[in-house]
């Protein structure tokens, strides 16, 4: 259940809104009191405001046509391999050919594969939450929590989440590596 922080109470109608009781930001001498809105004084009123209202309208309905294209254009083909994606009620993880993109309510990250030091999980004792980390190389670490539905959940997870690292994070590691013993052979040489 949400609480709200403050009073609820609402002055009543013709009362003067004054003092910091009813708005945080009066300091008396500083700021004036906060004014009651003036009500619809007319029809030029309402003619400007469903003016502004169908400009508003026009533009999202220009930004949507423009939009829909791009977003075809800008999906690149998933080449075939595994992905994992596992989400609940506020968080989601989804890792692909991409990366790793983590996403908690409103707010999202992602991280290429060349950004990724670790990925690491955590199934708890009790409980139904399951734990991912993924550290990067600058020593910072983003976890995020996923409330299984059922604690079987956990070894699917597990399991898919290893399959595509092993496709895609340890094919970078390799490639680094093979890397630095041909730059070692050639520094021999």
């Amino acid at each position: 259940m949400e609480q709200r922080i403050g009073s609820s109470s609402q002055p009543l109608k013709g009362e003067p809104v004054t003092g910091a009781g009813f708005d945080p930001a009066f300091i008396p001498g500083l700021t004036p009191p906060a004014t009651e809105e003036p009500e619809d004084t007319g029809p030029e009123d309402a003619e400007a405001e469903a003016a502004e209202t169908a400009e508003a309208e026009a533009v999202a309905g220009a930004e949507d046509a423009v939009e829909e294209p791009a977003t075809d254009g800008d999906e690149e083909e998933a080449p075939e391999g595994p992905v994992f994606e596992a989400s609940d009620r506020r968080a989601r993880i989804v890792a692909d050919h991409r990366g790793v993109r983590l996403f908690l309510d409103d707010q999202e990250c992602e991280f290429r594969w060349d950004e990724i030091g670790a990925v690491e999980t955590e199934s708890p004792r009790f409980g139904k939450r399951f734990t991912i980390t993924v550290h990067t190389p600058e020593r910072r670490w983003y976890p995020i929590e996923i409330e299984a539905p059922a604690r079987s959940r956990f070894s699917e997870w597990e399991t898919q989440l290893d399959a595509v690292l092993d496709a895609y994070f340890e094919d970078e590691a390799e490639d680094e590596a093979k890397s630095d013993v041909k730059t070692d052979a050639e520094d021999t040489d």
